[in-house]
């Protein structure tokens, strides 16, 4: 049974399933698909996909999620920065609206799924954390203003295309004579309305007597009063005829389930974008997870959330969709409506499936404008100033990994800004790491505590020098330490013990036990011993095998302030 509830984590959640619980999650899933149907839509045209399609991705990967995930609140589906990068992955194989395309696009989602489930399968869900929190940043900010500048063309009525902002905006440009009057209006009202239905709707609704928590609720409808207003003034006064641009005819039904076209030679070209696919998804999925399942006390399990969302694009690709992942504004609204647990995911999944059997020819005069605008309003908000401000006072080293991931996503595309961040992160791993804080420490006054020399008046003895590195010894530091305690040595002429204080080392590779030897030697050539202090359990296993324990020329002390005092007597 455990292993049952490893592998398939709704049967956790199932066997203690209530009618109450039902219930609740009815309620939020109408209030999700509510919500989700005109992003759906507006995402799958993001992606350069018939609206339709966006449906399709939000229903099954719902119910496997729902079945696979760990996260009983996060809400599944399709979401605009990985929309986007799909579109632009998708774009160099094919054109858009077309029979290619979207078996690009469904290949492309069936990739991202095995990837996501084989690094699940084997634990990896470490891999992401490549992708540091400033670079995550810099890629999504960017990527908020290329996907909001994408979708003015549909603002304007124009064609315009393009994979960074140059390309844009030159597009734009020279198709701006072509602009559609009547489009821009709708497009234009259509923004200033979501603008203030998100700013005033819930006060609003609060006056006609609705509960605080209640008109929270009922004011994420305004998109759909947006798009339902939009759509019968479209039809009334048949603006379509005048050129604004419409949904058209969406099929109804579900698509039958068929295996993606797994075509060898396609796959090996799409797999690098569907790697930064996944981790990108996955990154933005599982922080969200995370943040939710803090705050009802439940956890996660990062490693079965990759399975989860492997699943997920598995069972999209299996049903004509594309990648998906956890979106945070529906989950948002998923967990303010009180989801109990993933069964509301499944009663979502149901609703959008019966809006496709029965309600598709409500879409027809919908105008593209218009999801433009639900694009263009949820993505503004995705432009993080602030965040860029803070990092820049905090560390300069990390607000140039943010900007030049910005920068790089803006001016060359998604792709390259993605590698650019995590090569950047990396080079400033490795920078820190090999740049080690290293320390002379003394004993604070009347306590046991040590302190930095330069920073606190501490006792020291002048025959006596204690060397704190705060860091793990490998390969990319372990001559750093060899510099800095010769460069000491030299100073202090009148040393004769060292103590290598080691509170911080939680590694010692083999170069670096290699330097601590030779540190040791070249210490005994001048009569000087080495001492190790505070040694930790797991690195003292890995050391009494080592020729350095049995070359040690001093001792191995359990605690600094032992050591300061033996030593000092000796000397003494």
């Amino acid at each position: 049974m455990n292993r049952l509830h490893r592998y398939l984590p709704a049967s956790v959640w199932l066997k203690d399933y209530t009618r109450s619980d039902m219930q609740t999650d009815m309620m939020a899933s109408l209030i999700v698909t509510i919500m989700l149907i005109p992003q759906s839509l507006a995402y799958a045209m993001l992606a350069g996909l018939p609206p339709a399609v966006g449906l399709y991705a939000s229903i099954l990967p719902l119910v496997a999620y729902a079945l696979f995930g760990s996260s009983r609140t996060l809400a599944v589906g399709p979401v605009a920065v990985v929309s986007m990068m799909t579109g632009t992955a998708a774009l160099q194989f094919a054109a858009p609206n077309t029979a290619e395309y979207l078996t690009v696009v469904i290949l492309l989602a069936a990739i991202s799924g095995l990837f996501l489930l084989l690094l699940g399968l084997f634990k990896l869900g470490f891999l992401a954390n490549l992708l540091s929190h400033p670079v995550i940043s810099g890629f999504i900010s960017a990527s908020a203003i290329l996907i909001a500048l994408g979708q003015v063309k549909h603002i304007l009525g124009i064609k315009a295309s393009g994979h960074n902002l140059v390309e844009m905006l030159e597009t734009m440009w020279h198709n701006l004579s072509s602009t559609n009057i009547t489009t821009v209006v709708i497009g234009v009202g259509a923004i200033i309305a979501l603008q203030l239905l998100r700013k005033y709707f819930k006060a609003i609704l609060i006056t006609f007597g609705l509960s605080n928590q209640h008109a929270q609720l009922a004011s994420k409808a305004g998109p759909v009063l947006v798009v339902v207003m939009a759509t019968l003034v479209v039809a009334l006064l048949q603006l379509d005829q005048a050129g604004v641009n419409v949904v058209g005819d969406v099929p109804s039904g579900f698509p039958p389930l068929a295996l993606p076209n797994m075509d060898f030679h396609l796959a090996v070209e799409l797999l690098p974008a569907a790697i930064l696919i996944s981790i990108v998804g996955f990154v933005e999925s599982v922080s969200v997870a995370q943040s939710f399942a803090a705050k009802r006390r439940q956890s996660i399990d990062p490693n079965q959330e990759l399975v989860g969302l492997g699943a997920a694009n598995l069972s999209s690709a299996f049903s004509g969709g594309f990648p998906v992942t956890g979106g945070f504004s529906r989950s948002v609204v998923s967990f303010d409506a009180g989801a109990q647990t993933p069964m509301t995911g499944v009663f979502t999944a149901i609703l959008i499936l019966l809006t496709l059997s029965f309600l598709t020819g409500a879409f027809y005069y919908l105008p593209k404008a218009v999801l433009a605008a639900t694009i263009i309003v949820a993505v503004v908000q995705l432009i993080d100033l602030k965040g860029f401000v803070e990092v820049w006072r905090y560390s300069k080293q990390d607000a140039s990994a943010l900007i030049a991931t910005f920068l790089v996503v803006l001016l060359v595309g998604v792709e390259a800004g993605i590698i650019t961040g995590v090569s950047l992160s990396l080079l400033l791993f490795l920078w820190h790491a090999s740049h080690p804080h290293i320390a002379v420490v003394g004993r604070v006054a009347g306590t046991e505590h040590f302190r930095n020399v330069e920073r606190f008046q501490v006792e020291t003895n002048k025959e006596v020098l204690t060397v704190r590195i705060d860091e793990s010894l490998f390969f990319a530091n372990a001559r750093v330490l060899e510099d800095r305690i010769t460069q000491l040595i030299a100073n202090n002429k009148d040393v004769k013990e060292v103590v290598l204080m080691c509170t911080a080392v939680n590694m010692v590779d083999a170069s670096a036990l290699e330097s601590l030897e030779m540190i040791c030697e070249r210490l005994h050539s001048t009569g000087i011993r080495l001492h190790l202090s505070e040694v930790k359990g797991p690195v003292m296993d890995r050391l009494k095998g080592s020729s350095l324990i049995s070359h040690l020329s001093g001792n191995i002390y359990l605690t600094q302030n032992q050591a300061f005092e033996e030593l000092c007597q000796k000397e003494g």
